[in-house]
């Protein structure tokens, strides 16, 4: 895997995934930045939340759960001097579907969190990652 960073200017980069993709990162006003784009400390929640929804949905689509919708709403909290780490992050999945297995849900969640989501456990060995999610009805 390969990524290329580019400086634009002021605190504005370019980053291009070697898939073929393109992001604008940017920093704050105060850091000289003009917020064109995400921070990349966001950025690595927004691959966390990625990752993990990538496998809850591909566990419930091969346990034949009929899923119409997966969403991950992250919060987390960095530590107060550099560097600064993430401390505390939590994932809150909503799932929706028609006639949602529960034991199923809670499984594909486990599955992510404790097996296959790279990101997670990445990030959790400096951060306490803690997981839950609600079903809702398609």
């Amino acid at each position: 895997m390969k990524a290329r960073i580019k400086w634009v200017q002021d605190a504005t980069f370019l980053g291009e995934s070697g898939s073929g993709h393109a992001v604008v990162m940017d920093g704050p006003p105060d850091y000289g930045g003009r917020n064109l784009g995400v921070r990349p400390m966001e950025m690595l929640l927004l691959g966390l939340g990625g990752c993990a929804c990538f496998d809850v949905v591909l566990i419930l689509n091969r346990s034949r759960q009929a899923i119409t919708d997966c969403v991950a709403e992250i919060e987390a909290e960095r530590a107060g001097q550099e560097p600064k780490v993430f401390t505390a992050i939590h994932v809150h999945f909503i799932v929706t579907g028609k006639e949602l297995d529960e034991k199923r849900v809670a499984r594909a969640v486990e599955l992510s969190a404790e097996k296959y989501c790279s990101a997670s456990i990445m990030l959790g060995k400096t951060a306490t990652i803690t997981h839950d999610y609600e079903i809702r009805q398609a």
